[in-house]
């Protein structure tokens, strides 16, 4: 009977990236569960195998094999007790930092601790054995299997991440018995890129950046940045927190975040990935992605990883820019500025909401300020509408909680005195930290606006899952009716007592009596509130509006497919309308 590869998805992942990062020694001991991988491993002429019965031994020969031939070398161990005779070997590699790639077969995780015969427990490993420890578990959706992708590709790099060393795969067989497939698949392949080594050519086509949050950027990486979309046509897509106000800033929400109409801005031969957690839910096609930070770390955020490159950002825009000599056309920027200008004039006038206030007032923060975005529904309102170029913004995307927004403003504006600190948060995140607003060292520069109706109005936005419950999602899943419930005084007396000037708003004439105050642009005496009330309807409303300013018949189709047959249906119409 003719053999190949096993049927098990994930064994065929792990081989077809053993082969792409060149690990082509193997060192086999005998046993059943690894008996898929390694009756796999022997079908293929590419890998040179050897045998070792004692695991202990094996991993020393992998030692000898890999300080020789200078190249990384794997184990292979079935279940039980084989994979800890590993240890003294693997020790050996750690401190040598010698490449050596332990992969130990087992069965299903589930069975640990159910006296279930040669089934140990492999999810601790000690400090100085391996450098890294992985699950590569069977696969059976496309999230499982970016997800193993990633691990898997983590792995293979880190056997020569700074200097090498030894890393454990622990590897779940189901014991197939088909061993039919020919081919393996095309797993995606993620290469590490450090400073000094060669650098792969730009693709040709649309360049961009993307930058998540981000720091205060000095004069230099905005000049590398600037330079480098200069000579490859680029742009770099931001949202507030990216805090990047060079020459090729596009705010990209307002394009990227409509339901129905898919942007040809959007498709992207390179998108440039730098920068943290980014709030802004930001849809980019991008063909590949190309990860540039300090920390190496395989960061998939677009699911299009293909380079991570290990170094300082201005370094890799600085290389790349003195690489090409011709200044090019500033085409593709300006075809996005044209795409946001136009959709830009479709707003209609928008309902009393958050975002109402943030047109209303983005552009109005003082140039020179800070301000501080609570998540999720106040950053997605305000990165609708563009700021002035020299006014820092903060959002705790990190941990993407509600609490804390206070107490980070706070300290904010305690690092400067003389600079205005404005927050604007919702009435869960004000409620939950707001003993911050009482600590003795608030100075008069700092300044809150309270968006409150009443709720986590989230959950109460159409396009939320919880929208379907309508009102029944207030009790639990939005928690409306606590801290007052709207209460005209609550705020008004706690803010008042604690020597905070206080200003309220009801309706957009109330907000314009205010607002005058609330942004003058020099320090007062006091530190402000600016308490604004809303209504769950109309910010939902005012969402809906701004996620369906421009329609196309493909993305109309769709969103009649989803409210008439459900997610099923759309995802058979996105087929039809793809294929």
């Amino acid at each position: 009977m003719e053999s190949y590869y096993t049927s098990e998805k994930h064994t065929q992942m792990l081989i077809a990236l053993l082969k792409a990062h060149g690990v082509r020694k193997i060192v086999a001991s005998p046993g059943a569960t690894n008996i898929c991988l390694i009756a796999s491993l022997q079908n293929d002429p590419y890998f040179e195998i050897y045998s070792s019965v004692d695991e202990r031994s094996a991993a020393y020969i992998a030692c000898g094999l890999a300080a020789e031939s200078g190249e990384p070398v794997a184990l292979s161990c079935t279940g039980a007790t084989a994979s800890r005779n590993y240890i003294p070997g693997l020790t050996e590699a750690y401190y040598r930092k010698l490449p050596i790639l332990a992969i130990t077969s087992t069965q299903d995780e589930g069975r640990i601790g159910q006296n279930i015969a040669q089934v140990i427990d492999r999810r601790a490993v000690l400090n100085d054995m391996v450098k890294l420890s992985v699950q590569a578990s069977p696969v059976h959706s496309d999230e499982e299997k970016w997800a193993l992708n990633i691990q898997l590709n983590r792995a293979l790099l880190e056997l020569r991440h700074h200097g090498g060393g030894p890393v454990h795969i622990n590897l779940t067989s189901t014991y197939s018995t088909d061993f039919s497939i020919r081919e393996l698949p095309n797993a995606r392949v993620i290469r590490r890129i450090c400073y000094g080594e060669e650098f792969p050519p730009i693709p040709e086509g649309k360049i961009a950046v993307f930058i998540g949050a981000h720091l205060c950027w000095n004069d230099e990486l905005t000049a590398a940045v600037d330079r480098f979309c200069e000579s490859y046509n680029g742009v770099v897509l931001c949202d507030h927190t990216s805090n990047y106000h060079g020459n090729y800033r596009m705010l990209a929400n307002l394009v990227t975040d409509q339901s129905q109409y898919r942007s040809p801005c959007m498709l992207v031969d390179l998108l440039i990935d730098i920068g943290d957690v980014s709030g802004a839910y930001m849809s980019c096609l991008a063909k590949q992605v190309w990860r540039v930070n300090p920390d190496g770390e395989l960061r998939d955020r677009f699911k299009k990883l293909s380079y991570v490159f290990e170094m300082q950002e201005r370094d890799f825009f600085e290389i790349y820019a003195a690489e090409q000599t011709e200044v090019s056309y500033n085409s593709y920027y300006n075809e996005w500025i044209a795409e946001r200008k136009r959709i830009e004039k479709k707003i209609p006038t928008l309902p009393f909401s958050n975002i109402w206030v943030a047109q209303q007032t983005a552009a109005r923060i003082p140039d020179h300020s800070i301000l501080y975005l609570g998540i999720l529904n106040t950053l997605r309102s305000w990165n609708f509408f563009e700021i002035l170029p020299n006014v820092m913004c903060y959002s705790n995307t990190g941990g993407f909680g509600i609490d804390g927004g206070i107490s980070t403003l706070l300290g904010l504006s305690l690092a400067n005195r003389n600079k205005l600190c404005f927050g604007v948060v919702g009435d869960l995140g004000f409620f939950y930290d707001m003993n911050a607003l009482g600590n003795r060292h608030i100075g008069s520069n700092l300044r809150i606006m309270l968006i409150n109706n009443g709720r986590g109005t989230e959950f109460r936005n159409y396009n939320h899952q919880a929208a379907r419950f309508g009102e029944a999602a207030d009790p639990y899943m939005a928690a409306a009716g606590h801290y007052g419930a709207k209460s005209t005084e609550l705020v008004k007396n706690y803010a008042m007592n604690l020597g905070y000037e206080y200003m309220s708003a009801a309706t957009k004439d109330d907000f314009f009596a205010c607002a005058e105050r609330f942004l003058i642009s020099e320090v007062t005496e006091r530190p402000m509130v600016f308490e604004i009330f809303t209504d769950s309807q109309c910010e939902s409303d005012a969402l809906e509006i701004m996620k369906n300013l421009e329609i196309s018949i493909s993305g109309s189709a769709k969103q009649i497919a989803k409210k008439v047959l459900g997610d099923k249906g759309t995802k058979i119409v996105k087929g039809i309308l793809n294929g």
